[in-house]
């Protein structure tokens, strides 16, 4: 059975906008669908809102996203976060540079107490990350 846990993110009016900067930054192919595509609006300013978005990269990545629909107001959270992590420094720090660009960095990438190289920031839509880039182990 192949199951997933993947990270649905909500906007409000952005998605498409914000879908499109994560695949600049992650690469991959990225599905869309408007709520006047799904047959789920035909109101001005709402039908060409994104009613669903996926993102799959090539790096097994699946990111999910969509407007939220008129009367369901999006409430930014500071009780989540999207966490990257992993040993590829040169393809972590290509990400984390991307993604805090235009946005704020919380904690700079820099060494952690526990030997990883560790950072958090908001990106320009909002959305928080966290980058954990692995130490070097004595094997390789």
């Amino acid at each position: 059975m192949d199951l997933r846990l993947n990270p649905y993110l909500s906007f409000e009016g952005t998605a498409g906008e914000a879908m499109e900067f994560y695949r600049s930054v992650f690469g991959g192919h990225l599905a869309r669908t408007s709520y006047a595509e799904a047959g789920q609006s035909d109101e001005p300013g709402e039908r060409d809102k994104v009613m669903h978005a996926m993102l799959v990269t090539a790096d097994g990545f699946v990111l999910m996203g969509g407007d939220n629909p008129a009367g369901l107001e999006r409430i930014p959270g500071n009780a989540f976060a999207v966490s990257l992590s992993g040993a590829d420094e040169s393809k972590l720090r290509g990400w984390w540079e991307r993604l805090s660009g235009d946005g704020a960095v919380v904690m700079p990438l820099t060494q952690a107490p526990w030997g990883d190289a560790f950072g958090m920031c908001t990106d320009r839509y909002g959305t928080s990350w966290m980058v954990d880039i692995s130490a070097p182990t004595p094997d390789g």
